[in-house]
């Protein structure tokens, strides 16, 4: 029999820059978690300790906003296997022009590439059937309606029910991902 591991996916935290803290959801999504994942821009290394001390497993890379104590904490490029499923997580993609192509070759091998740094959610699969996900910030949302997060459950080999969590004012809000 099959286990399936939740996952939590976030990126962008930008604290305490863009907010003194993380909403209350987000949180309660952390902890309940098995994986939490989180491609960079962290900023403050009291938030990557936060989220260590929060989360029963936490995969984590480093952004270009972060300084050389969350550098020599995190690496560039993280990986991982997860009940058969083989996930990346980096900050930086470049331009979505071509950016499908560009994972491919830059990171063979993987199912599942979660980035960061457009503050943009992005669900979309490579040529080479890879699934790239950006699950937008949580603190910052720049151009986007709603500060975002992303939930998912990894099984047998599989990312599935992959759902982005819409953060508001008004409350918490929950839709799917459209995908590309």
């Amino acid at each position: 029999m099959s286990t399936a591991t939740r996952l939590v996916l976030t990126a962008d935290t930008h604290l305490p820059k863009r907010a003194k803290d993380l909403p209350a959801e987000l949180w309660e999504a952390i902890e309940a978690a098995d994986v939490v994942v989180h491609a960079g821009d962290w900023v403050d290394e009291a938030t990557l300790d936060a989220f260590e001390a929060r989360s029963r497993r936490l995969v984590a890379c480093w952004g270009n906003n972060d300084g050389p104590g969350l550098r020599g904490r995190l690496p560039e490029v993280a990986r991982v296997e997860l009940d058969g499923l083989r996930l990346g997580v980096v900050h930086e993609t470049g331009g979505r022009d071509g950016r499908e192509r560009r994972m491919d070759a830059a990171h063979p091998g993987l199912d599942v590439l979660v980035f960061g740094h457009s503050h943009i959610p992005w669900d979309t699969t490579t040529p080479g059937g890879m699934r790239l996900l950006n699950p937008g910030s949580p603190t910052d949302r720049r151009r986007q309606p709603h500060c975002t997060y992303l939930t998912a459950t990894a099984a047998d080999g599989a990312l599935v029910e992959v759902v982005l969590h819409r953060l508001s004012a008004a409350g918490p809000r929950v839709s799917g991902v459209r995908r590309r």
